[in-house]
């Protein structure tokens, strides 16, 4: 990975009163009329018509040159000076055209800021185009499509918060801010663990005293976010008539009976982020229904509660390997890929809503040591399925609060 240009890049507070993620039945959504207003802000127009771009452009992760393409050009009309790194393609897509993050600043590029603005502008499949509902727009309108709440929305409010601040707020000096945009969050989080890297081999050195991370939070500030971990698990037994289930040995059968166990056990607890989740996402195994299997295997994650940042996935991983092997110590194997524990982020600032959610982010992928912030419009409870959408309130608001977050940053 590289930068194109000639320049080389160069104590949590008490998190206890967060809320934890309700589903929308449930939950007041934050585009309801305790936001409406008769005034529509002076950026209203500028939000839609970003927002309205960015979703019309496909971006799923693997494909975002043309969404970066677009922002590069939005950027450096903005006033922004604007670098980018190439990240190799997934290994599933080795033709795509060329992706990249993107790094955008004010002046001449310093060894530190105070402050970076970040999220991600790759999407999930399939691409949803661009709707809003019909008639006066209000701040109950709602608009649909692919990235309205993950990731795009974030990154319009995050732009648009950025341009009204400086244009508006002559304390704030433009230096202090620095804006990075990058590719892969919703697969394997390659972008921002290139730019992470990059920034140890960087010289002048970057840092930062705090990142934002703009994530579909409602419109509320995280206390931090569920660990992860994804594995494999196998079995294998012996195949056999199914008229004589005594002469082999069921791998689907072994497989059931210890999903059944690790489903029903205590993979963990902690106050801040509640349970530990489990999810058997994939199940496949045997030939035919009339032969008892010799092999099964489950995809299969948890939602991590416990433990540290850096090793808490561990801890759930030794239990479900516990249970298979409890369950039958010669059949199975256990291979997992990837995790992390549980982060926290800072929540304690004044005229924000808490909430802790369960969604992994890039918070994990960025090395350093700076204070965390995590905030977006929307729900992450409509991300990810046909009917994601964002309001124009949830919109606003998030442009008001992430100038909010970062006058915090700045310490004003």
């Amino acid at each position: 990975m590289h930068w194109t240009s000639a320049i080389v890049f160069p104590a949590l507070l008490a998190l206890g009163a967060a809320q934890q993620q309700r589903p929308l039945s449930e939950a007041n959504h934050s585009g309801s009329s305790q936001h409406a207003s008769a005034d529509a802000p002076s950026y209203r127009g500028e939000v839609l018509q970003l927002l309205e771009s960015l979703v019309s452009i496909p971006s799923i992760s693997g494909e975002e040159n043309e969404v970066g393409s677009f922002l590069v050009d939005f950027l450096k009309h903005q006033g922004f000076k604007v670098d980018i790194q190439f990240v190799p393609p997934p290994n599933d897509k080795p033709d795509v055209p060329d992706r990249f993050n993107i790094l955008a600043w004010h002046g001449d590029r310093k060894s530190n800021y105070k402050t970076l603005v970040t999220s991600h502008i790759d999407t999930v499949p399939p691409h949803i185009p661009w709707e809003i509902e019909k008639g006066h727009v209000s701040k109950d309108t709602v608009i649909k499509g692919r990235g309205t709440t993950d990731a795009k929305g974030s990154v319009t409010a995050q732009l648009v918060a950025v341009n009204h601040l400086l244009s508006t707020n002559k304390h704030v000096n433009p230096e202090d801010i620095i804006l990075l945009f990058v590719v892969s969050e919703e697969t394997s989080g390659d972008g921002m663990r290139a730019f992470s890297d990059s920034l140890k081999h960087m010289n002048p050195p970057l840092s930062f005293d705090s990142a934002i991370f703009g994530e579909p939070t409602e419109n509320k500030l995280a206390c931090g976010h569920k660990g992860a971990l994804f594995c494999t698990a196998e079995a294998k037994g012996k195949d056999a008539h199914s008229g004589y289930p005594e002469l082999g040995k069921s791998a689907n059968e072994l497989m059931i009976r210890a999903m059944n166990k690790i489903l029903d056990a205590d993979l963990g607890y902690s106050p801040l982020f509640g349970k530990t989740t489990f999810n058997v996402g994939r199940f496949d195994g045997g030939v035919a229904s009339n032969v008892v299997p010799a092999k099964a295997w489950v995809d299969i994650s948890a939602r991590v509660a416990v433990g540290s940042e850096k090793e808490g996935q561990n801890d759930v991983r030794k239990k479900i390997y516990d249970i298979l092997q409890e369950t039958d110590p010669e059949a199975f194997t256990l291979n997992c890929s990837h995790g992390y524990g549980p982060y926290e982020s800072n929540c304690d600032v004044e005229g924000f809503e808490q909430i802790v959610v369960n969604y992994g982010t890039d918070i994990p992928n960025l090395e350093g040591d700076y204070v965390r912030y995590l905030y977006g419009p929307g729900s992450i409870l409509v991300a990810h399925g046909d009917h994601e959408y964002v309001t124009v309130g949830d919109l606003e608001k998030a442009v008001e609060d992430y100038q909010k977050l970062i006058l915090h940053t700045l310490g004003q």
